[in-house]
């Protein structure tokens, strides 16, 4: 693996476009947007108050900017660098934006979730949805980008309405039987779509009756001999007695001082680090925190976060836990690999861990001070991504023998 030198960052948002072809990020209200092969800056863009979400469209022409605070978001063109449009929600408010798949849609919602309004960059029109749930991934498209999935809470009931994208009309609205339903999320194929509660468990159901194919639950202890679990182990770097030198260099300091990690494969039973949620607490962190589909449809990638540390793979064919990573840190973000079966994880400190059906492994980024890796992101091509913290990011280049 090579890496980049660092850039500055905010606010953890550094996307590459879907064409692979630039790589935006923000500084504060600025954006930036990159050439990806020598990183250099192409345009610059400024907001009216600091930026706290970006979206490429899905041609790659236009950026999403959303100011939460302000109930703004500015669109800008990388074709006609003149050209921005802005859409102020007013005193609706603004808590989610993002693009339809045609990309010449902006989706709003509004605050306290009281509808999702469809604005068109083409004809101006405006379009309204009603009673979005307040959840933290309540819209899902399917990857053909012909129909939209919504979550909402109707007479305190969940329900999920499947929308076609072209006119967004209803097509089918039904209850998902959930308590408290968190999020959901189409597999690529757009066959089943996983439907998380925040309890302990992520239903999948299919895409012609809408019930439920099978639960996937997250005990705390691994009893199925069937389950490989990853477990993440220090080991101290060797440093040869020839090389020390006193003052120790710049270089040999950092790796004195650094430690490395491996994997270690761990006998079933596993009892996983268990975090009992603060009742008190407003909003406490409980039930399924991520999720994820394998682009070739083969895998699901789950958190729970009352496992903060561990990461759960499900095989999709059989409908089992197939890995569980267990991590000595809690899990910050994941994302697969766009190209292939290969998750990237990161949990806060200088390294990315990578996992595919092969097995294993742990890379330490080789950077000075203190970057501590909360975000990331994958280029189209699988062979880049770019790594965030919370005030630099890097792009993470890998060989060609680990992209194969």
């Amino acid at each position: 693996m090579n890496f980049s030198e660092l850039f500055k960052l905010s606010g953890l948002l550094g996307r590459f476009s879907p064409d692979g072809k630039c790589l935006a990020s923000c500084v504060q209200y600025r954006l930036v947007v990159r050439d990806v092969n020598t990183l250099q800056i192409l345009q610059l863009y400024t907001c009216l108050d600091q930026i706290q979400y970006i979206e490429w469209s899905s041609d790659s022409l236009f950026i999403l900017c959303a100011m939460y605070k302000r109930g703004i978001v500015q669109v800008w063109s990388l074709e006609q660098p003149d050209w921005h449009c802005k859409i102020d929600e007013g005193s609706a408010g603004l808590v989610a934006s993002c693009w339809s798949p045609d990309g010449r849609h902006i989706l709003n919602t509004t605050e306290f979730h009281l509808r999702i309004t469809v604005w068109s960059l083409c004809t101006k029109s405006v379009s309204y949805i009603k009673y979005p749930k307040a959840c933290q991934q309540g819209i899902a498209f399917t990857k053909d980008g012909r129909y939209m999935a919504v979550a909402e809470r109707r007479d305190c009931k969940d329900f999920i309405s499947i929308f076609v994208c072209s006119d967004w009309q209803l097509l089918r609205h039904f209850d998902t039987e959930t308590q408290d339903l968190f999020g959901i999320e189409w597999a690529p194929n757009g066959c089943v779509l996983a439907v998380w509660d925040t309890c302990l468990e992520v239903r999948i159901l299919n895409h012609v009756t809408w019930k439920k194919i099978t639960e996937f639950e997250h005990p705390a202890t691994i009893a199925n001999t069937k389950t490989i679990v990853y477990k993440e182990v220090e080991k101290s770097p060797s440093v040869e007695t020839e090389r020390l030198s006193f003052p120790p260099t710049r270089a040999l300091a950092s790796s004195l001082f650094s430690t490395e990690s491996k994997y270690d494969i761990s006998q079933v039973p596993v009892s996983l680090q268990y975090i009992k949620p603060v009742a008190d607490r407003a909003n406490p962190k409980m039930g399924i925190g991520m999720l994820a589909f394998s682009p070739d449809n083969c895998f699901l990638a789950t958190k729970n976060d009352n496992i903060p540390n561990a990461v759960w793979i499900w095989d999709i064919q059989k409908l089992k836990l197939f890995v569980v990573l267990e991590q000595l840190c809690a899990i910050q973000s994941f994302q697969w690999d766009p190209r292939q079966p290969r998750l990237a994880v990161c949990t806060g400190n200088s390294k990315v861990y990578l996992w595919s059906p092969a097995g294993c492994v742990s890379v330490q980024v080789p950077m000075e001070g203190d970057f501590q890796i909360i975000s990331l992101s994958w280029h189209s091509s699988g062979d880049s991504m770019a790594l965030l913290s919370k005030e630099n990011f890097c792009v993470c280049y890998l060989e060609r023998e680990e992209v194969k």
